[in-house]
């Protein structure tokens, strides 16, 4: 009687629990690391090149205005400045030409870097012929073609690193006249005045070759060569003058230099760069990097990025990279072009990443 009582009560059970989830709606599947992961894709395109350009390099930089893309600087041969013409890369006809340019022309120079504030693109520092370190600021109206020398700015240095806002042109760190450094300044393009932040001190050891990106209204500083290749992350504060070292977490790319970066909504790409130095030290190749990763600057999760099915030739690994910021076909991206290989050779392809945001 007990056993038929039992039965009778597990009956009655499932069919009231069958009642009860009748309406509730089914939940979604939990979506798992796997196919997370295969959300972070981009899309590489190497771009044709019509015309002469400016051929193999590294240690140059470029920068992007509208749909066209700037390049100055740079070397073939290890420490031996290239040439000082402005050359011209037109995004949408892929074609090359040179600036005609006039004013007052910077003379060659190596491990320089440029950022652009609206058609305007200003350059600072390098290294020249007789390997010395630099200090000018020019900027450069691609309007008028223009080069204007503008007051000298932070200690002489090379293989800094740049970027900037919609006012203020940011440099951090690089190589110096007594050794690396760690300092952090802008330069207002409206007032024409340099700016000098609170230096970090003990904080950031002196680097080059690093990171740098403007995201969440900070100043963030990541990875570079002090010594070693490092993997920190620091960033700046205007509001509070105040520097921070943040932890992060995720799919942490290996400590390295000399990498492109870029700056996109709160996040950070960089792809590429120097993970293992070569023990002839810039005469000759170390050991580079090819994947691209992001940090979100609000999380502090680093992720990395595959290649998406309809991506095309990937660069391969490679650093000391003219990279920039840019649109192409409506969405923004990263233009990487030249570098070093692990060859030890100049390299002279350009191409265009894509992330799907």
């Amino acid at each position: 009687m007990a056993t038929k009582l039992f039965q009778v009560q597990s009956v009655l059970r499932r069919k009231l629990f069958a009642v009860s989830t009748r309406n509730i709606p089914q939940q979604k599947p939990i979506r798992t690391l796997t196919s997370a992961m295969a959300l972070a894709q981009g899309k590489w395109v190497k771009l044709d090149q019509n015309g002469t350009g400016p051929g193999a390099r590294s240690s140059h930089a470029i920068s992007i205005v509208g749909q066209k893309a700037y390049v100055f600087g740079g070397e073939f041969s290890p420490r031996v400045p290239v040439d000082n013409k402005v050359h011209v890369f037109d995004l949408e006809t892929l074609t090359w030409s040179v600036a005609n340019a006039t004013g007052d022309v910077p003379p060659p120079r190596v491990g320089v870097t440029m950022a652009a504030v609206g058609k305007t693109i200003y350059v600072f520092g390098g290294r020249d012929s007789e390997h010395n370190e630099l200090n000018e600021l020019y900027k450069f109206d691609t309007s008028t073609s223009k080069w204007t020398q503008l007051s000298d700015g932070p200690d002489h240095r090379s293989y800094h690193s740049t970027t900037a806002d919609d006012r203020h042109v940011y440099i951090f760190g690089g190589c110096g006249v007594a050794g690396r450094l760690n300092d952090l300044w802008a330069y207002d393009v409206v007032d024409q005045k340099w700016i000098k932040y609170p230096n970090p001190g003990d904080k950031i050891r002196g680097r080059g070759g690093p990171g740098l990106a403007v995201a969440q209204g900070k100043i963030w500083v990541v990875y570079g060569f002090a010594g070693e290749e490092v993997d920190d992350v620091h960033y700046f504060d205007p509001a509070r003058e105040e520097w921070a070292q943040v932890e992060t977490t995720g799919e942490k790319p290996t400590a390295r230099s000399v990498f492109s970066t870029v700056g996109i909504g709160k996040y950070i790409f960089i792809h590429g760069g120097e993970v293992d130095p070569s023990d002839l030290g810039h005469l000759g190749a170390g050991k580079f990097a090819n994947e691209v990763y992001t940090l979100d600057t609000e999380t502090l999760v680093w992720k990395r990025w595959e290649d998406g099915p309809d991506s095309g030739d990937h660069p391969g690994p490679r650093g000391w990279t003219a990279f920039a910021g840019g649109h192409r076909h409506g969405k923004e991206g990263l233009l990487v072009y030249g570098g070093n290989s692990p060859s030890n050779d100049r390299l002279g392809d350009i191409f265009f990443f894509t992330p799907s945001l």
